[in-house]
């Protein structure tokens, strides 16, 4: 068990599973309104959150974890994020994530005007946080 108050609780829960739950001394999240950063005793928060990397410390070994927007919310020394996807860097397909930024970048280029330019940088900005992650 970590060390009481250096420590704190997060939780990342995306639709599907709770993709980690863990003691951690600090947290880094991209809200839409700026970066923040989570210590034990952080006053309590709900924040949403854009399409970036999430970055913690467990033990003294910084980690991150590729999220796609959602929420965060930080409450009696625990932050849970809810989102619709999140990945470790192991679990990342990287194949997958470069044909996906190929083809939204495709389509962006082509300036047709059936694209969805919106939908289109969205899967750009998911490809990319995907792939930076993955070098982790």
């Amino acid at each position: 068990m970590a060390e009481q108050g250096k420590t704190f609780r997060l939780e990342v829960i995306t639709p599907d599973a709770a993709v980690l739950q863990e003691d951690v001394e600090f947290v880094a999240v991209r809200a839409l309104d700026g970066e923040l950063g989570i210590m034990p005793g952080h006053a309590p928060l709900i924040a949403s959150l854009d399409i970036w990397p999430l970055a913690y410390e467990a033990g003294g070994k910084r980690q991150r974890l590729a999220v796609s927007s959602g929420f965060l919310e930080v409450n009696n020394n625990n932050v849970t994020v809810v989102t619709p996807a999140a990945e470790k860097p192991a679990d990342i397909d990287v194949h997958r994530a470069e044909a996906a930024k190929k083809r939204a970048e495709d389509r962006l280029k082509s300036h047709s005007e059936d694209i969805d330019v919106e939908r289109a940088e969205v899967a750009l900005k998911r490809a990319l946080c995907r792939l930076d992650v993955a070098q982790d």
